[in-house]
């Protein structure tokens, strides 16, 4: 069955933009008409360097009681923290683009309580972890090293950039186990269209959008669509699979949620209203229903 096509990106636009924003827009425009390599090798850096931002006040109490060690993947030092028996089956929880472990705060004592060891980790370039850049295959990659270091694995519960990373390499339990849940929270539908968002963002042709695809391809060996959610996803051989996301994201818009779902068999959507792209993490509402789903 065709999927139906998407909507046009969301316009992600300040009322003002800041004097920086102003000059790289015009000095990438300017290379992309007379330098275009150069412009998008600049462009694609950006796109892979998320920013470290600073630590907020309720994020090192959210970490306090977690036990901490670090893995190895591809990227280099992934950190880990963990909560809860060392036997019990784990909840892996994977977050998003400029977040970090303590963004799942809210997860911890509830899943607790219902039986689970709780498992976060910093993805590469973010938080504790190593590294200044990363790619969708990077974050996927690192995420598979922790998974292989769990034993018995319940759920996986991802973010944003997290559930794409997740779905699109995708990440599976060793031996070939099926994964009993799966739970993607604000996903986008597939790289495409977060490159179609990046260069909408910055002014420059969706050209930047091909040349983006031909580098994914080069460097991975796999067509950039290939990555996309729906495409990959259902090879994880999840039982169950969750769909969370709000109707108001201002970031990635519901109607990729949508795709996933129609594309992905047995996968079930959940609309949330008013929450957005973050909030959604933090509502106490949100987290009591994955953890029934994940129960």
């Amino acid at each position: 069955m065709t999927a139906a096509p998407l909507p046009a990106a969301p316009k992600i636009r300040y009322p003002s933009p800041p004097p920086g924003l102003r000059w790289l827009r015009w000095q990438l425009r300017v290379q992309w008409a007379i330098m275009p390599t150069r412009a998008f090798r600049q462009a694609w850096g950006l796109f892979v360097t998320p920013r470290r931002l600073a630590l907020k006040a309720w994020e090192g109490p959210a970490l306090a009681s977690a036990r901490r060690r670090t893995v190895a993947a591809g990227t280099g030092t992934v950190a880990v923290y963990e909560w809860g028996p060392a036997a019990a089956p784990a909840v892996l929880l994977v977050h998003g683009w400029e977040h970090r472990a303590s963004f799942w705060g809210a997860w911890v004592a509830p899943l607790l309580a219902a039986g689970y060891r709780v498992v976060a980790l910093d993805g590469p370039a973010h938080g504790e972890s190593s590294g200044r850049q990363v790619t969708l295959t990077d974050f996927g990659g690192a995420v598979q090293a922790v998974v292989n270091t769990l034993g018995a694995v319940r759920a996986i519960v991802a973010h944003s950039f997290g559930a794409a990373s997740v779905a699109g390499l995708p990440v599976r339990l060793p031996a070939g186990a099926a994964l009993p849940r799966l739970v993607l929270i604000s996903a986008p539908v597939g790289p495409r269209v977060v490159a179609e968002r990046f260069a909408d963002f910055l002014h420059l042709p969706q050209g930047l959008v091909a040349r983006f695809a031909a580098h994914i391809e080069q460097n991975t060996g796999r067509p950039a669509d290939s990555f996309a959610a729906a495409a990959s996803g259902p090879s994880i051989g999840a039982e169950k699979v969750l769909v969370l996301h709000d109707e108001a994201d201002e970031i990635i818009p519901f109607a990729e949620s949508g795709q996933i779902v129609a594309a992905w068999p047995g996968a079930v959507l959940h609309a949330t209203r008013g929450l957005g792209h973050n909030r959604i993490l933090r509502d106490a509402g949100v987290v009591q229903s994955v953890v029934r789903f994940i129960v």
